[in-house]
């Protein structure tokens, strides 16, 4: 497990959290990373090192097809120390996810990881903005429940899907907190924070976030989790950039469970007014 360095006194305050727990399996890291658009394996490994991830996603079509890029990919990774996180990117029908996610179960064993059924589940025929497709993602998620995957579904932040994908069976939301690589931040606050307040299975903040501070945000909402992979892939230090979202998101958790002050509409002094020395 990678984990960041942090003062005793925050890692104490981390320590009373309930952790985050998908599937069954427990995880103290609660940010995800991806594999894709790093320059070089290099600035991938130290990235990812520096986020202090725990699960890291892997598009399968583009590991088994060699794509520029991604070849040895899947081998460029230490998967006894990282969780991987096989994602149907590239799939634009219900039937095309079904058959990747397949795949890359089979790959995770080959790697080593035979109890992996995890699979980031996306179903893409929009590839101007990359909007994930509601009809065809709960299609597949149906299958893939049945056939014992634990679906991570990547949505828009629609409430009454997330729902319904949740009475599926999947175990967890994936809402997008803008379109992705776009790096617009969370442009769905209200909804997200919708699937929050409904959803009874992790809700991870996935895609457009492009600053730790976005990061925080949606951690503030009340999100379990985050997946953050272009901001930290095509940042001028992709490893500094891992860094702080990693502390970002525990910033953010643990400012969700300060609880923040109310918003007012006047002014109130931060200093006692008794006691005031009279002029």
């Amino acid at each position: 497990m990678q984990t960041l360095d942090l003062p005793p006194a925050l890692s104490s305050d981390l320590s009373a959290d309930t952790p985050l727990t998908i599937a069954g399996r427990t995880f103290h890291s609660r940010l995800m990373t991806g594999s894709g658009k790093y320059r070089n394996f290099d600035e991938m490994r130290q990235s990812i090192a520096a986020s202090g991830c725990e699960i890291v996603t892997v598009a399968v079509r583009r590991v088994q097809t060699q794509a520029p890029g991604h070849e040895g990919l899947a081998e460029a990774l230490d998967w006894t120390k990282l969780w991987m996180l096989p994602n149907t990117a590239g799939c634009q029908t219900a039937e095309e996810a079904v058959r990747v996610a397949r795949l890359g179960r089979e790959m995770a064993k080959l790697l080593g990881q035979e109890d992996n059924n995890f699979v980031k589940l996306e179903v893409i025929p929009d590839a101007k903005y990359l909007l994930p497709d509601p009809i065809g993602t709960l299609q597949a998620a149906e299958q893939l429940v049945k056939e014992g995957f634990a679906v991570l579904p990547y949505i828009n932040a629609d409430p009454l899907l997330a729902k319904r994908l949740e009475e599926a069976g999947c175990a967890t939301v994936m809402p997008l907190g803008s379109p992705i690589g776009s790096g617009q931040g969370i442009r769905n606050a209200a909804n997200i924070q919708i699937v929050i307040e409904n959803a009874k299975v992790p809700v991870v903040v996935d895609a457009g976030i492009g600053t730790p501070s976005e990061a925080a945000q949606a951690m503030e909402f009340g999100a379990d989790a985050l997946l953050v992979n272009t901001a930290i892939a095509q940042a001028q230090n992709p490893a500094a950039m891992a860094r702080a979202m990693g502390l970002a998101a525990i910033a953010g958790r643990l400012a969700y469970l300060s609880g923040r002050i109310p918003v007012k509409a006047y002014a109130s002094a931060s200093s006692p007014l008794t006691g005031l020395i009279a002029s």
